[in-house]
Formats: structure tokens, C-alpha cells, sequence
């Protein structure tokens, strides 16, 4: 389900916002950080069903569930930043190619 949405929505939504003049190198880093956020949370995250199948039987679901938690605080927290200050997304790509 996941591909999908990203094969129609990514070329949907990117190439008008690039259009109106959002940054295309903000605007993939935006998305690849939503995405692996998206990885980590319940209850269709890739990441937490590829946990589950290497898991030994004694850690429950529920489990991983709540250890991925700090984690989805972290990408949240890291998207923001990238939202509010753009040049955190930026500044590297924009050091290489001058």
C-alpha cells in the first residue's frame, strides 16, 4: 500500500511544489525523513514487522512497540527542525556544490 501512495503522490505533490519554488533538495530530505519515520510506526511499520520476524518469541509486540517510541520522538523532532530551519537540511549540499 505504502508504494503505491509514494509512486502517485510523490510526483504529484513534488513537482508542484518545486514549481512554486520550494527547494527540490529540502524537499527530498523532508520526504525521506517522513518516510523512515513512517517505517517506524505502528501498526504498518516495515521496520517494526522486519523487528517482529527476527524477534525471539518471548519479546511481545507490544514490546517493540513501546521501544520504538523515543525513537519516532526523535525523527518528529528532527523533522521539525527541518521544517522551521531549512538550512539544517541544506547547508551540506549547498557546501559541496559551490
Amino acid at each position: 500500500m505504502a508504494q503505491v501512495l509514494g509512486g502517485t503522490a510523490v510526483p504529484s505533490v513534488a513537482v508542484p511544489l518545486i514549481v512554486m519554488g520550494t527547494d527540490p533538495i529540502w524537499l527530498a530530505v523532508m520526504m525521506a525523513m517522513v518516510l523512515q519515520t513512517s517505517f517506524l510506526t505502528p501498526p504498518f511499520g516495515f521496520a517494526l514487522i522486519y523487528l517482529r520476524g527476527v524477534a525471539p518469541p518471548e519479546v511481545k509486540t507490544m514490546d517493540i512497540y513501546r521501544g520504538v517510541v523515543p525513537f519516532i520522538g526523535l525523527q518528529l523532532l528532527a523533522v521539525a527542525l527541518i521544517r522551521f530551519i531549512p538550512s539544517v537540511a541544506t547547508w551540506l549540499p549547498n557546501l559541496m556544490y559551490r
